[in-house]
């Protein structure tokens, strides 16, 4: 195969996008969301794997926290992956990593990303519902109940555990 058909060939293979983002908690196990600029609800610091230039998920995941909170955090296992279908896009597989217990001094160093986010909040797990939409509701929550049982990474499917 020459490079041009190798090329033409990888040009013509099914595209997906990649994202992955970190799961912080207080002392109290609320969880940090933020609050993007650019479209409604709440979501995880985290965003889109810069694939195209040798990114890996947990270093996207390292570097959209440290852009988008300020926090420099070496994180933790991999809790959950899912495979997220959407309107008018291709699937995301999106990554979510452990980014721990966060103190006092960490919550006070927070420093927004003021060109896409508005605002941060600890939210209690019963109350994750009322901010987090569809499946990354679900990934949140499959996340903690990874912590919770201390089982291995939850595969997901729009949200939805399909590993058990």
């Amino acid at each position: 195969m020459t490079t041009q058909d190798y090329a033409a060939y990888i040009a013509g293979l099914p595209r997906v996008l990649a994202g992955a983002a970190a799961l912080f908690r207080d002392a109290e196990g609320r969880v940090l969301l933020v609050e993007p600029s650019y479209r409604e609800g709440w979501t995880l610091p985290g965003g889109t794997i810069e694939s195209e230039d040798g990114e890996t998920p947990r270093q996207g995941a390292r570097r959209e926290t440290l852009e988008e909170i300020g926090l420099d955090v070496r994180l933790g296992r991999l809790l959950a992956v899912d495979w997220a279908r959407g309107p008018g896009r291709p699937p995301i597989v999106a990554y979510l990593y452990d980014g721990g217990i966060l103190t006092e001094d960490d919550l006070k160093a927070i420093r927004l990303q003021e060109e896409e986010l508005l605002s941060w909040r600890l939210v209690p797990r019963e109350e994750l519902g009322d901010h987090l939409l569809d499946a990354l509701r679900g990934r949140v929550l499959a996340a903690l109940d990874v912590l919770a049982d201390g089982s291995g990474a939850a595969e997901l499917e729009n949200g939805l555990r399909v590993d058990r």
